[in-house]
């Protein structure tokens, strides 16, 4: 499984949101990547999608990876998984 915790906090706007990252394989061997984004200390909105070799997943993972870093999102200090 590969995971990532992103938040981006600006208290002087009012801005504290969380961004989560999953790649998993589903019991019928597809590779499924999970994002799920919020309000931190909210539950948040969640968007899969489904692929057949898990390289589309990597790729798409580490698209979505730089462009909420280019956006100011960084890695949490304490995340421990989802």
């Amino acid at each position: 499984m590969t995971a990532l915790h992103l938040t981006r906090r600006d208290p002087a706007h009012n801005l504290a949101r969380f961004y989560r990252i999953l790649i998993v394989q589903d019991l019928f061997g597809q590779w499924v990547l999970l994002r799920e984004w919020g309000r931190i200390g909210r539950g948040g909105q969640v968007k899969a999608w489904t692929f057949e070799p898990e390289r589309e997943a990597v790729t798409l993972f580490a698209r979505i990876r730089r462009q909420k870093e280019r956006r100011g999102y960084a890695a949490a200090p304490s995340f421990h998984g989802a």
